[in-house]
């Protein structure tokens, strides 16, 4: 259940399509639903405007399956992350008509096509191709939390140049996630040349000094660009859905 639904179900109420009796059935869908390993949150999407998305990591392929069937009774769009090869294949089996990104390590269902929302297109930004798992689950999540995405992979500050070519798409974009690992400058020079909010993503990339992505992150967080923010260690997730809160917050009103 989401606004739109709840909204649809409600004219159906005052029109005399729905009964009293099945709107209240309806209603009472709304709440937490005990599977014994996981406490499935049903009211989210109605609460914070975004369905529940199952972390992966840690849990087993037949979990996920029923976390999904779990879901799949009351929302539009279900979203997995960090889904590792060989357990996405055990759940595809169960459950095949789930869209899998293995770059991204994400399972997507949808009922039918995601409407897009927002003030403009997010735009995701990967310094290399060894970034592109985290920048790949920052794109999948934002087209499932209703965004048109772009994208640019392997622009990084070794190579300025091939950033600096793109300034119209990076001028066109309403949010930039900004994905690197190394010294994690990518950032700040996106910062510098847009008026846009820059969510910066450090990845765990780099050689030993690079402490797993720590400095990408220090690096961030000390940017000296304005309008940057910065999210986890490969939290490309967490960056999608704050750019999506970012997209839709002048729609509210």
């Amino acid at each position: 259940m989401n606004r739109d639904r709840l909204i649809s179900l409600l004219e159906d109420v005052k029109a005399g399509r729905v009964g009293t009796d099945e709107a209240a059935r309806l209603f009472q869908d709304l709440q937490t639903e005990d599977l014994g390993y996981a406490s499935v949150d049903h009211h989210r999407a109605l609460r914070i405007g975004f369905p529940e998305v199952i972390y992966g990591q840690g849990k087993t392929p037949e979990q996920i399956v029923g976390i999904f069937r779990s879901l799949q009774s009351r929302q539009d769009t279900i979203l997995a992350t960090r889904v590792d090869e060989e357990k996405a294949g055990q759940i595809l089996k169960e459950i095949p008509e789930l869209d899998h990104n293995p770059i991204a390590r994400t399972l997507l269902w949808t009922r039918h096509e995601i409407r897009i929302q927002g003030q403009g297109p997010i735009l995701v930004v990967a310094a290399g191709t060894s970034d592109l798992a985290v920048a790949e689950e920052a794109k999948v999540t934002a087209r499932a939390l209703g965004n048109k995405v772009d994208s640019l992979y392997d622009v990084g500050i070794a190579g300025i140049h091939r950033l600096l070519e793109h300034g119209t798409r990076l001028r066109a974009a309403s949010v930039i996630i900004a994905v690197a690992g190394m010294e994690g400058a990518l950032p700040s020079v996106i910062g510098g040349l847009v008026d846009r909010p820059v969510i910066a993503v450090p990845t765990s990339v780099g050689y030993g000094a690079a402490f797993g992505g720590i400095a990408a992150l220090l690096g961030m967080l000390n940017s000296c660009a304005a309008g940057v923010v910065v999210v986890n260690i490969d939290n490309g997730f967490g960056a999608a859905y704050a750019a999506t809160l970012m997209n839709r917050s002048r729609d509210r009103s």
